[in-house]
């Protein structure tokens, strides 16, 4: 009789969880409010600082080489986080990666010389990678098991409208007010962002049962890993790039399409992966983000107006690819594990992106770049059809 009650009061319970909401969670929605000011500082700068290095007379190498380091020492420090996720409050390593970000962001204004841009964002990277690992991490902790996958694509958005509306805009704010101007704005969003965290409620990682060890790598998660690393490689060389492959006066567009974009596939995803199987989303996503690439290189080739196709078709793609392989590792391990080897799948691929991209420009020009891009996306096709078993 007892067991059938407690039956009874979880089938009555469990439909009212499902139709909640993580946005009912004081503490997640300031996350929210606290991740768009961070986000925003960062994605101001990624295609405004390679021009700002061509300004200093630096190369295409050179010019990919500012968002490379950025991102290494973003990886770096990310390969610490399980580790101090462990032992301090996860609303001061969010606070701390804030204030990294964008404190020394006005020291841009300084010069252009590479080797100031190159020491101005190690410090910087290490502020992101604070923020994205324990941002990625509050989203397993602020919220029930059972809202994971919305509140994933809620976070999701968080990131992704700072990509929609400050992108484009950095380019554009160059371009209206120089450089020096929007140094300051950078640095001062993110700072102000901190104080959005005194209203967060403290936070510690729960240790997950059944689940791989708090602080390795699961062999398990190594094929999403992969998927989304080949895919972040591709949308690093276009937030770097693009604006010098294609007329300027559509690379604004294209840019703001691309965030937008994004944004709408990793919304999208979160919803329908917990309806059909993530499975089943990671499998086009890749294939629609090989397509994109094909057509950017067609663009790149002098057909200006491809590139607005061709960003939407890989930011959709990109998205929900973020969003499911984020999704899949949380069912594998631990939340600080799973949130690190997604962020460094994110931030490694980017990085690696912003460099290998310079290179091959340099040695075989933007159209065939491009399609090299297209080609290593789709070699990933089989590995995310291998996810099915999973």
């Amino acid at each position: 009789m007892v067991q059938a009650y407690q039956v009874a009061v979880r089938a009555s319970v469990e439909p009212r969880e499902r139709n909640r909401t993580p946005l009912q969670h004081t503490s997640f929605r300031l996350l929210l409010v606290a991740t768009v000011g961070g986000f925003a500082g960062y994605i101001l700068l990624m295609p405004v600082l390679p021009l700002w290095a061509v300004v200093g007379g630096a190369g295409e190498i050179a010019a990919g080489a500012t968002n490379a380091v950025f991102m290494l020492v973003t990886v770096i420090t990310q390969l610490c986080m399980p580790w101090l996720l462990k032992r301090i409050d996860h609303r001061v390593a969010f606070g701390l990666g804030t204030i990294l970000i964008g404190l020394p962001t006005p020291l841009y204004a300084l010069s252009s010389d590479l080797w100031l841009l190159l020491a101005v964002s190690s410090v910087r990277g290490i502020g992101f990678g604070l923020l994205t690992v324990t941002g990625a991490a509050l989203v397993a902790e602020l919220v029930p098991v059972e809202q994971r996958g919305r509140a994933a694509a809620l976070y999701g958005l968080s990131i992704g409208l700072p990509n929609v509306i400050f992108l484009p805009v950095g380019v554009w704010l160059t371009q209206q007010i120089g450089f020096t101007p929007l140094f300051w704005i950078a640095g001062v969003l993110p700072v102000a962002a901190t104080t959005v965290l005194f209203g967060m409620s403290r936070v510690q990682a729960r240790e997950p049962a059944g689940k791989a060890s708090a602080t390795t790598f699961p062999l398990a998660l190594l094929p999403s890993w992969t998927v989304m690393t080949a895919v972040a490689v591709g949308a690093g060389g276009i937030i770097a790039f693009l604006p010098l492959a294609i007329g300027e006066s559509v690379a604004p567009a294209a840019l703001m399409t691309f965030g937008a974009a994004t944004m709408l596939g990793r919304w999208g995803a979160g919803q329908l992966g917990d309806r059909l199987g993530q499975h089943r989303i990671l499998v086009p996503s890749v294939l629609l983000a090989g397509l994109g690439a094909g057509l950017l290189a067609v663009a790149a080739w002098g057909a200006d107006p491809i590139a607005l196709l061709g960003t939407v078709a890989f930011g959709c793609g990109f998205g929900a690819v973020q969003n499911t392989t984020l999704v899949m590792m949380f069912e594998r391990t631990s939340s600080g594990v799973a949130s690190t080897a997604w962020n460094i799948a994110y931030d490694a691929g980017q990085g690696l992106g912003s460099l290998g991209f310079g290179i091959l420009i340099a040695l075989s020009g933007y159209p065939l770049t491009f399609v090299i891009m297209a080609v290593l996306i789709g070699a990933c096709a089989p590995l995310a059809f291998g996810r099915r078993r999973g």
